[in-house]
């Protein structure tokens, strides 16, 4: 009976640590569509963009066509995160990121980690010119 147990135990334990290794965590740098690309080049601009309770410091960020930006969002309380769907991109906190945008446009982005009950406002956008 205690081999049984054992055998099962350690079974499950394997499978874990397979799982483990084989399993692609979200690639944060992977950015299909709407013309955006992570250029891996230095940036000629950076943008800061400052989420706290329930807003982002500005209701536009203004981003210049083609040229290499650096974006870093800055969690000044609790942890906030951001998606902007029509790029298939998020970013995280303090983790900067340099892209250079092909496609002009206004491009909305949002909080996509659940912060309390004003998550749903917070709500920002990305100017392309």
């Amino acid at each position: 009976m205690k081999k049984m147990l054992l055998l099962a135990v350690m079974t499950v334990a394997a499978i874990f640590i397979l799982a483990a290794c084989g399993s692609k965590s979200a690639d944060n740098n992977s950015i299909t569509g709407a013309g955006v690309e992570n250029t891996g080049t230095a940036a000629s601009a950076k943008i800061t963009i400052k989420a706290k309770r329930f807003e982002f410091d500005q209701p536009v960020y203004k981003i210049k066509k083609g040229e290499p930006t650096e974006i870093t969002l800055v969690s000044e309380d609790g942890v906030h995160g951001v998606e902007i769907p029509d790029m298939n991109l998020k970013l995280d906190a303090d983790k900067p990121k340099v892209l250079t945008f092909d496609n002009a446009g206004t491009y909305e982005f949002h909080c996509d980690i659940m912060c309390g009950s004003g998550h749903s406002q917070m709500v920002a956008k990305i100017e392309v010119e």
